[in-house]
């Protein structure tokens, strides 16, 4: 799994390595006064053996928050899905400083600043993975890995050395990536909510599968 032993595996808030990025994230300090606007760090049990990988952070919801999955409409189902599978404690209210607790869980996005109709271009993703590396790397427990698109999917499986190729696409897919389990999930976007394609049962499956995996 080459990584950098130095990378951190959180961006500063202030990161200023994607030039589009940057200036979407100026003129978000515009639109969304008195939002984070900034790259959202991961959230989480340090000790997770779940980790749970998104694309981006949405621009009304994390990029606002500065949590990731917290304040827009993919988030609810989330949350409301760790919660049930006992990922999570607490009562999940959209917001930063509501009781949520994650328990051997671990949030984290592929690209951690917001990007420009929620579509990270490819070198942002490529200057973005040795975050995306780190954190995996930093989490001593990890076992299984939920990566909710294929675009988080494909960077997962760059960010631990293999080829894109590596793990099949697709909804409820299975395999392995090194130590680690992979399992992909439609991403829970209202888009894909809102037309049928991840319904919450789907999703849910999903996560009883991860607490299968880590409990054998």
């Amino acid at each position: 799994m080459p990584m950098a032993e130095s990378a951190s595996a959180e961006a500063p808030a202030d990161c200023p390595l994607c030039p589009r990025l940057v200036i979407y994230r100026e003129a978000n300090r515009v639109s969304v006064p008195g939002g984070f606007n900034g790259a959202v760090a991961s959230f989480g049990d340090p000790q997770a053996r779940l980790a749970v990988v998104g694309l981006a952070p949405g621009r009304m919801g994390a990029n606002r928050t500065g949590r990731p999955f917290t304040g827009d409409g993919a988030g609810w189902l989330l949350y409301d899905t760790l919660l049930k599978t006992g990922f999570a404690t607490g009562t999940y209210e959209a917001r930063p400083d509501d009781d949520v607790r994650l328990v051997d869980c671990m949030i984290t996005n592929a690209v951690r600043c917001a990007p420009p109709g929620n579509k990270p271009e490819t070198s942002e993703e490529n200057a973005c993975r040795p975050f995306l590396s780190a954190r995996l790397a930093a989490l001593p427990r990890l076992k299984v890995i939920v990566t909710l698109g294929d675009v988080s999917r494909r960077n997962v499986l760059k960010a631990l050395g293999l080829k894109a190729s590596a793990g099949l696409p697709g909804h409820g897919t299975e395999f392995q990536a090194g130590p680690y389990v992979v399992l992909n999930s439609y991403h829970c976007s209202r888009l894909n909510t809102n037309t049928g394609r991840l319904t919450p049962e789907m999703f849910a499956a999903v996560f009883r599968r991860a607490r299968h995996l880590i409990s054998t």
